[in-house]
């Protein structure tokens, strides 16, 4: 990739934020992280509508499933029912551990389900995984520019 990897983050918890770029800002990938905290924020920020019309289109978004004004299982539908959206990769990184939840989350689009480890070191280790399988292994599709 030429450019640095894009992270649409969306997630609500100011903690498990600060461990997310802390993971990210120590990984290899020198991914650029930008934080959303609700669902309506997320659709707004990937449809590119205020406040977010020139905001840069995600590489990857990392999507909680419970938060505010609209849950993540909302954004995931809408994201992957949009031909404008729909190749983004979105992976679920959410507390919950429900084979109803993961399951849900697959038949709604959802590229990858990650359930958020309690344990510090883990938590940093599953981060430090979405980065460098998404920017190091995997295959993105790329605007033209």
């Amino acid at each position: 990739m030429n450019s640095l990897p894009q992270v649409l983050l969306v997630d609500d918890n100011p903690a498990d934020v600060v461990l997310v770029r802390e993971a990210l800002a120590a990984g290899s990938r020198h991914s650029v992280i930008n934080n959303v905290v609700d669902g309506e924020q997320a659709l707004a920020y990937l449809n590119q509508s205020e406040p977010f019309a020139g905001a840069i289109r995600p590489d990857l978004v990392i999507l909680d499933l419970n938060l505010p004004k609209k849950d993540g299982r909302a954004v995931l539908a809408e994201v992957k029912a949009s031909a404008k959206l729909r190749s983004i990769p979105v992976v679920i990184f959410s507390t919950s551990r429900s084979i109803v939840e993961i399951a849900r989350s697959y038949e709604l689009g959802a590229n990858c389900y990650i359930s958020k480890p309690g344990n510090l070191q883990e938590f940093f280790l599953a981060i430090r995984s979405i980065e460098e399988y998404w920017f190091g292994c995997a295959s993105l599709p790329r605007e033209e520019k």
